[in-house]
């Protein structure tokens, strides 16, 4: 069988597994393993040995899988895991979160605009953009009903603002495209902050906008005193903190970004002890979180690893940028016509299974057609952000609706989110035109 044909057709399998709901992980690990036995076993022009592509399918998933995932640099993911929910489970994030409503709230729109710098803080900590959905929709959302804001807005910014955990370092998706594309998990990270600042700073803008322009979709919560906004900043410095201790150590070169997740997570277990609230009931939630989140992560990482085997032995992501550089189409034409594969694989896919899918593929492309592979990480991950919050998916939209229940609508919380749609195509567009946005601060390593 041709080698290439076979690849495609693997992709089309993999593709309705997914639609018809097989988890990723498991979809990965079929179609890539199915895949290696007739790729290996029966090539193009000779005849057909499953044998030999059983053993040698076999001989791959006993070591290939194993060798990356017991990769130090993958140590990171629990680790950072484990910092966001300790933060978490110990109160850090909400005394970030009382903070930015004590300051924000007498702005129009407050207590939203807190709610996005609340998702930021606690996306600083966590590196997950489903953990910072969940956290925040159970602090903010029922605050700004209690408020009797619209309820589309009170929902659609924490849906929203809970994607920068993708974006902000420490960022698991940027840790894993940059294991799987050998670039530097540091220059990743730092390349993510000042996008992700910038997308919470647009969210922002819009709240506020909005809000002048229709006041009774955030009426203006109670009079905050001055001491209360002063006696606020005390319960930030734990935040604080980590977050210096994680970039600050990566960005001054004193340690590498798994040696900054250790710190990070040891850390914010030794804050917990200092200010007295290390319960046994907090930590065995933080721990267990950590392990099945790290888990399904792992999960889906060594299904990956399987399905890029087989696409690397068909040859296919060589034959698509082979094409893509044939067309007679300028590379940002390419570029746009990749962002909406990305959109729409994003509507009913997970943002980890759609990166793992098409790294193999994609990353050939965009380092022939010229463009920068780290510039490149920021542009994936904020189409991945946009990918958790489109319709009829929505990953972080499904999380905060079993989060808050039945008080609002699956509906409302979509139409909610639009606005912030809008706002991340403004947002990506900036940093497709200007790449100095993703690149000034991993340059400034060199």
């Amino acid at each position: 069988m041709d080698p290439i044909t076979l690849g495609f057709c693997g992709i089309g399998v993999l593709l309705l597994l997914i639609i018809i709901r097989v988890p990723i992980a498991v979809a990965l690990a079929v179609v890539g393993f199915i895949g290696l036995i007739l790729a290996i076993g029966w090539p193009a022009g000779r005849e057909a040995n499953l044998e030999r592509g059983w053993q040698a399918a076999i001989n791959y998933i006993a070591f290939e899988p194993y060798s990356f995932v017991a990769s130090f640099s993958l140590v990171a993911i629990p680790l950072f895991l484990m910092m966001g929910y300790v933060a978490f489970h110990f109160g850090f994030t909400r005394d970030g979160y009382d903070a930015a409503r004590a300051w924000l709230s007498r702005l129009p729109g407050g207590l939203a605009v807190a709610s996005v710098m609340g998702c930021a803080m606690f996306a600083a900590v966590s590196g997950s953009s489903l953990a910072t959905a969940a956290a925040m929709g159970k602090l903010a959302v029922p605050e700004m009903l209690r408020y009797k804001y619209d309820k589309g807005l009170a929902t659609g910014v924490i849906a929203a603002s809970g994607t920068l955990g993708s974006l902000i370092p420490p960022s698991i998706l940027m840790i894993i495209y940059g294991l799987f594309t050998e670039l530097s998990v540091g220059k990743l990270l730092l390349a993510g902050l000042v996008p992700g600042i910038l997308s919470a700073l647009i969210y922002v803008l819009m709240i506020v906008i909005r809000t002048l322009i229709n006041p009774k979709i955030a009426p203006a919560p109670e009079n905050v005193t001055w001491e209360t906004r002063y006696k606020s900043l005390q319960g930030t410095w734990s935040i604080i903190a980590l977050f210096v201790l994680v970039m600050g150590g990566i960005y001054a070169g004193i340690v590498t970004p798994t040696e900054a997740a250790a710190v990070g997570a040891a850390g914010a277990w030794g804050l917990a002890a200092l200010s007295k609230r290390l319960k046994a009931k907090e930590a065995k939630l933080s721990i267990l979180e950590t392990v099945t989140q790290s888990a399904s992560i792992f999960a889906v990482v060594i299904g990956a690893k399987i399905f890029v085997g087989f696409i690397a032995i068909t040859g296919v992501a060589g034959f698509l940028s082979d094409l893509a550089l044939s067309l007679d189409y300028p590379p940002i034409v390419i570029l746009l016509a990749l962002s909406l594969v990305y959109v729409v694989l994003g509507t009913f896919m997970d943002p980890l299974g759609i990166m793992l899918l098409t790294l193999p593929v994609v990353v050939p492309v965009i380092e022939n057609l010229g463009y920068d592979l780290i510039w490149f990480g920021v542009i994936m991950i904020k189409l991945l952000e946009i990918g958790l919050i489109t319709p009829p998916v929505g990953l972080n939209v499904y999380i905060l609706k079993g989060v808050i229940g039945d008080t609002v609508k699956l509906e409302t919380i979509f139409k909610g989110v639009l606005w912030f749609l809008v706002m991340d195509i403004l947002t990506l567009l900036l940093l497709i035109l200007v790449p100095e946005i993703s690149l000034f601060l991993p340059n400034a390593l060199n």
